[in-house]
């Protein structure tokens, strides 16, 4: 072993070797360094990046657009959050799923299991209550529609929700002739436009409860593990012996479930049954899903993200509004939106590899 005159042995033998040292700046770029190293870290967990987003869009709108900031209109925004997460919730559960899986029906699906409420509760005279239960289970018949289409008879996703999201359309404007019911209890009203507290019933008692329990689901049982199994490598899920149709198939009458429960919320919120009343909503559903972290390929999907991105578009759209934004260039950011999620969701997967 030899020594350097002057120099103790294992002690650092000039400034620029001390720890936190650099002859560049000193602790600087160890700093910048960390900086950097937590950015990527909060962008690659998507629920804490929409997090970061979210209160950053908040405090831009706040500060640059009049009547953003203000107790009426967030409330406003957590209504209309409600129904749009609901079916973006839908979304993440078919796409999760794999092969292709996407449902361009959620939006038609809510507008005839809104007509059906309006059409048992107006014109038959039931009771509301019991025609909202009807149309949650239209919707879940809705979705089992499309389930065994795409499972049993084996047609594609996309074209199965394209032909029904057309039928279930359809079938809307023919039960009403185009004309929107109207003439629901007061009673009713309470979902949708009652609250706690400032807090409103249909986040309460409807949305926190479908959040927890899809989460729990996911997270903790054998259906979300099939699901994911399912969705990342099918193959793989045919050798651990995974019935692959029949979790494809209540996924897809989840998400009618879903737009079944979303359509009651509307309809008490708006006090109206409208033909068209999802309209471009499958859109902005997947575009929810994708921008939470859902992959297109399946397999990855979480529902703390799509929540998360489901308030960030909601927001964004409230701002849009109140900024006097023409709506065509709104549904031009909605794209645009759905492009760069594509592209970060393909970085991420790259990046963890």
């Amino acid at each position: 072993m030899s020594f350097t005159p002057g120099v103790i042995p294992g002690e650092p033998s000039s400034v620029t070797d001390r720890p936190g040292r650099s002859g560049h700046g000193g602790a600087f770029p160890n700093a910048r360094s960390m900086f950097v190293t937590l950015g990527l870290a909060i962008v690659r967990e998507r629920p804490w990046f929409l997090f970061v987003s979210l209160l950053i869009l908040i405090f831009v709108l706040a500060i640059s657009v009049n009547g953003f900031f203000t107790i009426y209109n967030m409330l406003n925004m957590s209504k209309y959050s409600v129904e749009i997460g609901l079916l973006a919730l839908a979304e993440t559960l078919v796409i999760t799923s794999g092969g292709g899986g996407i449902d361009l029906s959620v939006g038609s699906m809510l507008s005839l299991v809104c007509v059906i409420i309006g059409h048992l509760a107006i014109k038959l005279g039931i009771n509301i209550w019991a025609a909202a239960f009807a149309g949650i289970i239209a919707g879940f018949l809705l979705g089992c529609i499309n389930g065994i289409l795409i499972s049993t008879v084996r047609i594609p996703p996309f074209i199965v929700t394209l032909g029904t999201m057309y039928a279930y359309r359809s079938l809307a404007l023919v039960i009403t002739g185009g004309i929107p019911i109207s003439g629901f209890p007061p009673s009713y009203y309470a979902l949708g436009q009652g609250s706690i507290m400032g807090i409103p019933f249909q986040v309460l008692i409807i949305f926190i409860p479908v959040i927890i329990i899809l989460n729990y689901t996911l997270t903790r049982t054998l259906f979300g593990r099939y699901l994911y199994g399912v969705g990342s490598n099918e193959l793989a899920a045919k050798f651990a012996a995974i019935n692959i149709k029949k979790v494809r198939v209540w996924v897809y009458i989840l998400s009618g479930l879903l737009a079944g429960i979303a359509a009651v919320v509307m309809t008490s919120r708006v006090a109206t049954a409208k033909p068209d009343a999802g309209f471009g909503y499958e859109l902005q559903a997947i575009t929810i899903a994708v921008l939470g972290g859902t992959s297109v390929a399946g397999g990855r999907g979480t529902i703390a993200g799509t929540v998360l991105a489901a308030l960030t578009l909601t927001v964004l759209y409230n701002g849009l509004d109140l900024a006097g934004i023409h709506p065509i260039w709104q549904v031009g950011t909605l794209g645009l939106v759905l492009i760069i999620s594509v592209l970060l969701n393909n970085w991420l997967l790259r990046s963890k590899e």
